[in-house]
């Protein structure tokens, strides 16, 4: 059996077609980053007068601050719950979808439109309906006895944020479940339910674990969602208030950088959640990538 090559009558036409993506790898990702990794070593005023090299100091810095350990703590928190919230929600939905026939693709064009909105609408969206004076959802919440201000409580701006946040992304994550439970053969449902399965022992020990790649995959992509993509969330719902209660590593970037003028410090921030992020996907390609089937 011979196998088929793809030939060029010109040399430079592979290079000619892989050069854009080169060019945006560098433009964007490559130049960037290595400028971030090269102002991580220096500290400099706010007009970029003076610059000193201080070599890991501001590494030792960050991690000699307390603000900055809460910071990770409350993205840990913020990420985790996210996630757990999302997938949750995302695979109810697609279990009560898949079960439908003839109103199946209706629903499912309902719940894939919040996708389409912007993180920062989306926090604008959620922060009206939990606003303190004008909320429709605070005002019934106060209703019954539930005093809602995310402004001055810190539990309920971290919950303000996590429920945009999930919402947002419930859509990316029904599409995926929808289409691993489609894929599901019904023969084996159907096998277990003729031995006397139940209809929640069928769906912890059949479809469940034949979900676990699309699980796999999905918890790496909303955990680097949660980190990376929600700082229109934040920023348009709690400004990372309050009292630092949700100011998650994304956004303390961007105010230590942009409003604290304090460039080493916001750079040094940025190479930290590079490697998060490398080693996120680094576990992505190791080991859940294999495994999912697409």
């Amino acid at each position: 059996m011979q196998t088929k090559r793809m030939t060029f009558n010109h040399r430079w036409l592979p290079y000619a077609l892989l050069a854009p993506q080169v060019i945006i790898t560098l433009v964007f990702f490559i130049w960037p980053a290595s400028q971030a990794l090269y102002q991580s070593l220096l500290r400099q005023d706010a007009f970029g007068f003076n610059t000193t090299f201080v070599g890991l100091a501001n590494f030792i810095d960050l991690f000699s601050d307390s603000l900055y350990l809460n910071s990770m703590r409350v993205t840990l928190i913020f990420s985790v719950s996210t996630t757990l919230l999302s997938m949750s929600i995302s695979l109810f939905f697609a279990v009560l979808v898949n079960k439908m026939l003839r109103s199946r693709d209706l629903y499912t064009t309902f719940l894939v439109w919040p996708y389409a909105i912007a993180p920062a609408i989306a926090g604008v969206l959620w922060w009206f309906m939990f606003n303190p004076s004008i909320g429709i959802l605070s005002y019934m919440l106060q209703s019954i006895g539930f005093d809602w201000n995310h402004r001055a409580n810190a539990n309920h701006a971290m919950a303000l944020v996590v429920m945009a946040a999930a919402w947002k992304q419930i859509s990316y994550n029904f599409l995926f479940f929808l289409a691993g439970l489609q894929s599901i053969p019904q023969s084996l449902i159907e096998a277990a339910a003729i031995d006397g399965a139940g209809r929640f022992k069928r769906f912890y020990s059949i479809v469940l674990p034949l979900l676990s790649p699309v699980t796999f995959f999905l918890l790496v992509v909303n955990i680097v969602y949660a980190m990376f993509d929600t700082f229109g969330v934040i920023h348009a719902t709690t400004e990372g208030g309050p009292a630092q209660a949700t100011n998650i590593l994304v956004y303390k970037v961007f105010r230590d950088g942009f409003i604290g003028m304090n460039l080493g410090s916001s750079a040094a921030q940025s190479v930290i959640l590079m490697l998060i992020v490398v080693l996120l996907t680094v576990v992505q390609f190791r080991f859940i990538e294999r495994k999912v089937n697409y």
